[in-house]
């Protein structure tokens, strides 16, 4: 299975010739023998991230010699969290001080429609919100060997466990820079799919919902959680609508 180690406030999940994806900064698909989550301090706005990485790693006396996927938060990996079960593995760091929701009956489009606006085109690009370091990042590995589309489609399991655990414990789904990376074993049992009726989804589910909801409890002891998004400093509300069409 995969070990895991924290220093320094870096949390690496290793497993020896390891095959990743990535969502994060920098990510895609890679082979080493660990990814890293790293917390970083309040007001961080360093932009050379790369370097970063490379000094964090380096002060926690983790030794690498590629480019390994690194996640980053603003979350203490004193709240990091682990959860286990049959062939897979996950581990998250939950923070929500820049929760994003998507309102199924978005106030601001029936707001300019009664006031006799147009709706905006689908087309047209909204304002991106500002970056921050709280984020909900999730390590999955597997020890089974995930062919190129079972690989995609655990990084979207995982996200929507995510997304359902979020919205049961603390009514998000997510925050405005959420991460995945899922790592596979390249000489495991071959798995064809990973979808929530497969062994690998179906534990995938399991782990991140109870490695999240670990997460959060140590993150918020009382259940005080972040106001609504849309009181949230650092909160965004998609509150649009699209153009709806037949192709």
């Amino acid at each position: 299975m995969f070990d895991a180690t924290v220093r320094e406030g870096v949390l690496r999940v290793r497993r020896p010739e390891t095959r990743w994806l990535s969502t994060g900064w920098n990510g895609g698909r890679s082979r080493g023998d660990a990814a890293y989550n790293a917390s970083v301090p309040e007001g961080f706005d360093r932009t050379d991230l790369g370097a970063y990485r490379d000094e964090r790693l380096a002060r926690a006396r983790f030794e690498t010699g590629t480019a390994p996927p690194t996640l980053f938060t603003g979350v203490s990996m004193s709240h990091a969290r682990g959860a286990r079960l049959g062939p897979v593995i996950a581990y998250a760091t939950a923070g929500l001080s820049n929760p994003a929701t998507l309102p199924m009956e978005p106030e601001r489009a029936a707001a300019d429609a009664d006031a006799g606006g147009t709706e905006r085109d689908a087309a047209t690009p909204t304002s991106e919100p500002s970056r921050r370091p709280g984020t909900v990042n999730l390590i999955v590995g597997t020890t089974r060997r995930l062919a190129d589309g079972a690989a995609a489609n655990l990084v979207a399991v995982a996200a929507e466990a995510k997304a359902a655990t979020l919205l049961a414990t603390a009514g998000v789904p997510g925050t405005t820079s959420d991460a995945v990376v899922v790592g596979d074993d390249p000489t495991g049992e071959p798995a064809a799919f990973s979808g929530s009726a497969t062994p690998v989804g179906s534990a995938a589910r399991v782990c991140v919902r109870d490695a999240v909801r670990a997460s959060l409890r140590s993150r918020y002891p009382d259940g005080d959680y972040p106001g609504p998004p849309a009181d949230a400093e650092h909160g965004v509300v998609g509150d649009d609508r699209a153009t709806v069409f037949e192709p």
